[in-house]
């Protein structure tokens, strides 16, 4: 076995994102950009109110005499307005600020009467005004190469009047579940049988990665059958995961039939519990690489080694930056220890800042899983007492 450090190592070392292409923004969300992007349009374009009110001198609003109000600008289209001394322009947030006017005074502090528009509390210069380029310059950087294309940095994109945006060609992923026991849901079981759930959990865990429409394909216990599932997903797709069938048992299949497609796997067995039974292995196909995942047939052992290895690999195919995953500061809430020669992720809940284990922690707990919005890494031989301070890992959603 290796160590789960190791092993991730081995496979961002072995992953990259493909070809730069550009895509409509929409259709990039959550990849990475994969160019440095500059501003061309400044923010405010030009300078324009904050509130709707009046634009006037500043140093009128504290005479006390009234205002001739001389015009209105609407947001939109800039009237050419222009505001001299003594006088007042309506104006409407967001709307251009006219020629001369150095304030805006906002409507609730004015007073508009057949003798003008008199001012209740005086404004100073500047006041209420958005100016050009207070944000954001022209040339100013917006995203670097790996930055996470969020709907909020889209939305700056927008503002440049881009339409697409470059980032790394998006990855085709599938999930190839094995077994003779597994049907699908919706199926009726016989004796013997079960859900197929992991196909369901690792193509949702792939769509909330950011990948669309990953494909699911099913294999019974048989090595021809395998090795036409595996030959034809790694012909249309770009990551394959295997969900069972990696470990040694007579009728795991998944090694032997990587080999007979001339596939030798990079890695295999992670000293991590649960996930042992991880394998890691490539191909080359033409100009691309296929990414082969196994994972371990209990969902629990699955659910844990997508977190831990094919997630990063995930981010790195994307064209995102790498990241370590985020690790807070907690409290246990109860007295946990591990006897094991592995690293044990213990799941359950942080509420408060109290981490506390849910449900059975064994590979095949499903239903306490969906009890767990937390990871905590226990070392193999470490002993902790309700009470100390521990680090744990939130899971996503």
């Amino acid at each position: 076995m290796i160590s789960e450090d190791e092993a991730l190592r081995r496979v961002l070392e072995a992953v990259q994102p493909g070809p730069v292409i550009a895509l409509p923004l929409l259709e990039a969300v959550g990849l990475g950009c994969a160019a440095r992007l500059t501003a061309s349009v400044p923010l405010p374009r030009f300078d324009n109110s904050m509130m709707d009110g009046y634009a006037l001198h500043a140093a009128d609003s504290g005479a006390g005499s009234p205002l001739r109000v001389t015009g209105c600008q609407p947001a939109g289209a800039d009237l050419g307005l222009s505001c001299n001394a003594g006088e007042a322009v309506r104006i409407f947030t967001g709307a251009p600020m006219p020629a001369g006017a150095d304030a805006v005074i906002m409507q609730e502090d004015v007073d508009l009467g057949p003798g003008g528009l008199l001012c209740r509390e005086p404004v100073q210069p500047g006041e209420n005004i958005r100016r050009a380029g207070a944000e954001l310059c022209a040339g100013q950087v917006l995203l670097e190469p790996g930055d996470v294309l969020t709907p909020a940095r889209l939305g700056l994109l927008a503002s440049q009047g881009l339409a697409t945006v470059p980032v790394h060609a998006p990855t085709r992923s599938a999930v190839l579940s094995t077994g003779n026991e597994l049907r699908q849901p919706g199926e009726p079981l016989d004796a013997g049988q079960i859900y197929n759930s992991n196909a369901v959990m690792l193509q949702a865990l792939l769509m909330r990665a950011g990948l669309r429409a990953p494909a699911a394909v099913h294999s019974p216990d048989d090595l021809d059958a395998t090795v036409t599932a595996l030959d034809q997903l790694a012909s249309e797709r770009d990551v394959v995961l295997i969900s069972g069938g990696v470990s040694v048992g007579d009728h795991d299949q998944v090694k032997p039939a990587l080999r007979v497609l001339g596939i030798e796997p990079e890695l295999w067995r992670v000293k991590v519990k649960p996930g042992k039974p991880f394998l890691f292995a490539r191909q080359q196909r033409g100009e691309r690489s296929v990414a082969f995942f196994g994972l371990p047939g209990n969902p629990v052992s699955a659910f844990i080694t997508f977190h831990l290895f094919v997630l990063p690999a995930l981010q790195r195919l994307q064209g995102r930056r790498s990241e370590p995953p985020l690790r807070l500061t907690a409290v246990s809430g109860q007295d946990l220890h591990n006897d094991g020669d592995r690293p044990h992720y213990l799941r359950g809940t942080l509420i408060d800042g109290v981490f506390h284990v849910r449900g059975l922690q064994l590979s095949h707990a499903l239903f306490g899983l969906t009890q767990s919005g937390a990871l905590m890494r226990l070392e193999p031989g470490a002993r902790v007492q309700a009470g100390d301070r521990i680090q744990v890992l939130p899971l996503p959603g």
